[in-house]
C-alpha cells in the first residue's frame, strides 16, 4: 500500500549513500548444551555488521513533493512556537511532558497522565511511569546542557534517561554488538545490525559534525540527524528516546523552535510502523521517507498541540472564576503551576513557589475548596493532591496522538490549520 507521498517518488534524485556491511566474528557465550547442533554451526559463522558512510559533508536533496510538506510544516511549527510563547499558562512545560510520554509510547512504555505526574513527584511506584518520568528528565537535561549536539550533551541526556533504571550503562557508549529483531541468541539473520561497537565513536563524531551545520533546512536537518543517530545505535538501550531528544536539540539550535517543544513524537505515534519503515528506507539510501514522516508528524503535533492549548486556556479561564482568594494569594501561582505538574504535595508546592510549609498548605487548601485540587491519597501524612481536569486534558491529548486523524475542532484564535496532518494511512 502506498503511503503519504510515496507515489511518484524518484529515488535517483535524492541519492544518499546506503549502508554497507562487513563480516565480524561472533563468539557465543552460551553453553553448548543449551543450543542445537544447527544453532552451534550458525553461531560459529561470522555475522554482517553495518558500516555507515560519512555524512558530515553531504548535501541532502529531497523531492519536490516532500519539500512542499517540509515548507508547510516549517511554517506551522514556527507559528505554533510563537503562539505558545504568548500564552498565559506554562505550555512549554506541558508540551515537553507530552512529547516525553509520546516518545516513550513509541517504545511501548505507556503511562497515563496521573501515574506520570505521581512518578515525577517521586511517589506512586509504577515502573512504566518512572521510565517515562525519566524521559521528562532527559528532555529537561537537554534544555539545561544547551542546544549544540556534542558527545557531552548526548551522553548527558542518556545519563538522565537511564540513571535510575539502568545505571551501569547510563551515559556510556556501548561496548558490545547490538541488533534488532530475529533471535536473541546472536545478530545472525537479524532485521538490522548496527555498526560494531569499535566503529561507534567515529561514526558519532561524524554525525556531530553534520549536526553542527547551518546550510540545511532545519526540519530536514533534524530528521536526518535523528535517522543517522538511530542507525548508529550508540547505546545498549534508550537509543530511540535519546535520538528523539536529539531531534529537538537540532530544531532549537537551528531556531525553528525557540520557546517550546513541539511534540513530534505524538505525531509519529499516528503510525509507528511507517516511522520504522522510513528509518529502514534511510539506511537503504532513500531520505525522502524519514523527512516526510517527521514533517507530517510536526504538522500533526501542532494540530494536537493547539487543541490541548485551547483546552488548557479555557480551563484556566474557568479557574479564574472558581478561585476565591486575594489577588496576592499564592493559590493563583499554584493554579498555573498545576499545568506543568498536575499532582502535588506540600513539599513540592513549598519548593516550587518558595513558600513555607504552612503557606504551601494554605494555597493547596484554597484550591481544594475551589474544587480545582482533590486529594489523591487518603493518608494524612505525605498527602498528595491532583488536578483532575488537567489530567483529563493530558490523557485526551495522548488519546488523539495515537489516532491517524485528529478532529480539527478547536484551535487557538487565528492559528493556521495543519492541512494534511490527518490523512489516512
Amino acid at each position: 500500500m502506498t503511503g503519504e507521498g510515496e507515489q511518484g517518488r524518484d529515488p535517483a534524485h535524492n541519492a544518499w549513500p546506503a549502508l554497507t556491511t562487513e563480516a565480524r566474528d561472533w563468539t557465543s557465550t552460551l553453553d553448548d548444551g543449551r543450543v542445537s547442533v544447527w544453532d552451534r554451526r550458525r553461531l560459529a559463522r561470522p555475522y554482517q555488521a553495518s558500516v555507515l558512510p560519512s555524512i558530515a559533508g553531504l548535501t541532502p536533496h529531497i523531492s519536490g513533493a516532500v519539500q512542499a510538506v517540509v515548507d508547510q510544516a516549517t511554517s506551522d511549527v514556527a507559528r505554533f512556537d510563537s503562539e505558545v510563547a504568548a500564552m498565559p499558562v506554562p505550555m512549554p512545560a506541558v508540551l515537553l511532558r507530552t512529547e516525553s510520554a509520546s516518545s516513550s509510547q513509541i517504545e511501548h512504555l505507556t503511562s497515563n497522565a496521573r501515574n506520570l505526574a505521581m512518578a515525577s513527584l517521586g511517589v506512586g511506584g509504577k515502573q512504566n511511569a518512572e521510565l517515562v518520568a525519566a524521559n521528562v528528565r532527559a528532555m529537561n537535561e537537554a534544555l539545561a546542557v544547551g542546544d549544540d549536539v556534542t558527545s557531552a550533551t548526548i551522553l548527558a541526556v542518556h545519563r538522565a534517561l537511564l540513571a535510575s533504571s539502568d545505571p551501569d550503562v547510563a551515559g556510556h557508549l556501548r561496548a558490545e554488538q547490538v541488533w534488532v529483531g530475529s533471535s536473541a541468541l546472536s545478530p545472525h539473520d537479524a532485521d538490522f545490525v548496527p555498526p560494531h561497537h569499535d566503529r561507534v565513536p567515529a561514526t558519532l563524531e561524524d554525525l556531530i559534525v553534520f549536526a553542527g551545520r547551518d546550510d540545511i533546512p532545519a526540519l530536514v536537518h533534524a530528521a536526518l540527524v535523528h535517522a543517522q543517530f538511530e542507525t548508529i545505535h550508540p547505546f545498549v538501550d534508550g537509543n530511540g528516546r535519546t535520538g528523539r531528544v536529539v531531534l529537538h536539540q537540532v530544531l532549537r539550535r537551528r531556531g525553528l523552535t525557540r520557546h517550546t517543544t513541539v511534540p513530534v513524537s505524538a505525531g509519529l505515534l499516528r503510525d509507528p510502523e511507517r516511522y520504522f519503515r522510513a528509518l529502514t528506507s534511510y539506511r537503504q539510501g532513500d531520505i525522502d521517507a524519514i523527512v516526510e514522516q517527521v514533517a507530517h508528524a510536526a504538522l500533526a503535533a501542532t494540530l494536537n498541540g493547539r487543541r490541548l492549548a485551547h483546552e488548557v486556556t479555557n480551563l484556566r479561564a474557568s479557574w479564574r472564576e472558581q478561585i476565591t482568594a486575594r489577588a496576592d494569594s499564592a493559590a493563583w501561582r499554584l493554579a498555573d503551576a498545576l499545568f506543568a505538574q498536575p499532582v502535588v504535595n506540600a513539599e513540592y508546592v513549598a519548593t516550587t513557589l518558595g513558600l513555607s510549609d504552612r503557606g504551601a498548605r494554605n494555597a493547596i487548601e484554597v484550591l481544594e475548596t475551589s474544587g480545582i485540587l482533590r486529594a489523591a491519597t487518603s493518608a494524612h501524612r505525605n498527602r498528595v493532591w491532583q488536578a483532575p481536569t488537567v489530567l483529563t486534558a493530558m490523557d485526551a491529548f495522548a488519546g488523539r496522538a495515537g489516532r491517524r486523524s485528529i478532529a480539527d475542532a478547536s484551535v487557538l484564535p487565528g492559528a493556521a490549520r495543519g492541512r494534511g496532518s490527518g490523512r489516512p494511512g
